[in-house]
């Protein structure tokens, strides 16, 4: 086992740089950079007219002055030592600073997480507590007709993305019947609400984005659980506990469900953290929630590089680790899984 995981920790490194080298390839010489950014902004702040900026343009901003805001963000330096010089601060940890907070990304990420977690948990516990349950109560009764209009619910759900569902909810529920508000996670005057009023505020608020990104996540789980249910009902074991004269319900928890859900177990880790991280950016944007998909989209139109990169080698850092993680859980789950 320790050797496995071992093994699993010297392939991340290879795995992170193949991921960082191919994003620093695309985002390092995409045009429309954070020079010919400032530099646009500088125009249009002196009132200067033209257009379709580069390195080689330099109107208005004379050339002593370009080659030190070239400096300024890094990009007096060939593309390679920049690239090595990133690798260095994040072997560090050091994620550099944002071009457009003119912040540490670090406290970038420490500010915006909250948002995610909460959208994430949420997402996580309520899909999970939906779906175990009703994937098994679609197993108990697969071929009937709940089993077919929950299917069929269930795949709706699936097919339409969250960002639609969104908008449909926004229009409806918080433009037209005003039930909801439109944007943020909590009101005006927060810091002065009781206790009570907080949570209600702030679920009050929760509802609408929770509901869009809910609505397909949980498709897959019940399915998955329907179907490692049916699996093991089939099995030996099942008609000799009930040859021994115990009932449906002993069956079903105490013997099925602890089999069906090595599959289900498995995937928690995965799964928790691709709530927080995963599918929130459209979502964020959509009800102008200030977290960490939000700060992802603005952070690539106005190519805030150290944003981009950090936040990257971050996400997939944890993600690798959660891949582990749920890796190991089958062994934990089931110990007759050896991976030697």
């Amino acid at each position: 086992m320790l050797g496995y995981i071992l093994k699993r920790l010297l392939l991340m490194v290879p795995t992170l740089l193949g991921v960082l080298l191919i994003t620093f390839v695309i985002v390092q010489f995409v045009p429309g950079g954070p020079v010919e950014q400032y530099l646009a902004e500088a125009r249009a702040g002196a009132g200067i007219e033209g257009g379709g900026l580069s390195y080689r343009g330099n109107e208005g901003i004379d050339a002593k002055r370009l080659e030190e805001i070239k400096a300024l963000y890094g990009f007096d330096k060939p593309a390679h030592e920049r690239f090595f010089q990133m690798l260095g601060q994040f072997a560090r940890f050091d994620l550099g600073r944002s071009f457009m907070y003119n912040k540490d990304v670090w406290q970038l990420i420490k500010e915006k997480l909250p948002v995610s977690i909460s959208l994430g948990l949420w997402t996580f516990l309520i899909s999970y507590l939906i779906a175990v349950p009703l994937g098994v109560a679609k197993a108990v009764r697969a071929g009937s007709r709940f089993d077919f209009a929950t299917t069929l619910l269930v795949l709706i759900g699936y097919a339409v993305p969250g960002f639609v569902l969104g908008v449909v909810l926004l229009v409806v529920f918080g433009g037209q019947l005003e039930w909801f508000p439109l944007r943020g996670l909590t009101s005006s005057g927060w810091e002065d609400m009781s206790i009570a009023q907080r949570v209600w505020d702030y679920l009050w608020h929760i509802t609408l984005p929770v509901v869009s990104m809910v609505a397909g996540s949980f498709a897959v789980t019940t399915l998955l659980t329907k179907n490692a249910v049916l699996e093991e009902i089939r099995k030996q074991y099942v008609l000799t506990a009930r040859a021994k004269g115990l009932g449906e319900r002993q069956v079903l928890w105490r013997h099925v469900f602890r089999n069906a859900l090595i599959p289900i177990v498995t995937g928690f880790p995965a799964a928790f953290i691709g709530a927080f991280f995963a599918g929130s950016l459209l979502i964020e944007t959509l009800f102008t929630l200030d977290g960490l998909g939000l700060l992802g989209y603005e952070s690539i139109i106005r190519r805030d590089y150290p944003v981009v990169l950090g936040t990257l080698y971050l996400f997939t850092l944890i993600g690798l680790v959660a891949k582990l993680i749920s890796d190991l859980c089958y062994v934990w789950v089931d110990p007759r899984v050896k991976f030697d």
